[in-house]
């Protein structure tokens, strides 16, 4: 999750850009890709990224994780709202999502953006984590996952 690099759509260190995030849960286990490109290079993170103009965070988070991972996702309910301030120089707000996987297989389909994904445990998840990952395995930790409902779409 996060942030494209400035040259491709990053934020300027006067302007906050909007970011999305999905918590994909499955058999106690949480998808995470570990990125590339600043912001938060080298850390495992949640599928994400940039919402374009007029879209709807929701549909954002549905594309993003199509284009990045491959898996069709239901959204359960809003997570968490990770407001990144001063990584890298950018200023990032990402409402996350808790997800679960409708179709597909996890894969990495941006290995340009992307090192490596995979699922790990919640109890058990690699380091360093991104900050959105941090936050919602920390959420996911007091809020029982049999909490998902079929809020979203």
């Amino acid at each position: 999750m996060g942030a494209h690099p400035r040259g491709a759509g990053g934020v300027s260190k006067r302007s906050v850009g909007v970011g999305c995030g999905a918590a994909i849960v499955s058999n106690g286990h949480i998808l995470l890709v570990k990125r590339r490109r600043a912001p938060e290079r080298g850390c495992w993170n949640l599928p994400g990224g940039k919402v374009d103009h007029l879209e709807r965070v929701e549909d954002a988070i549905r594309r993003e994780t199509l284009e990045e991972t491959g898996l069709t996702i239901r959204l359960a309910r809003c997570l968490q709202l990770t407001q990144m301030l001063g990584q890298d120089g950018e200023h990032w707000v990402s409402p996350v999502w808790l997800a679960e996987v409708v179709d597909g297989e996890a894969r990495n389909l941006e290995p340009e953006k992307a090192e490596a994904i995979g699922w790990f445990a919640l109890s058990d998840p690699p380091a360093p984590l991104g900050q959105a990952a941090r936050e919602a395995i920390a959420h996911l930790a007091v809020a029982p996952l049999g909490s998902l409902g079929r809020e979203g779409r």
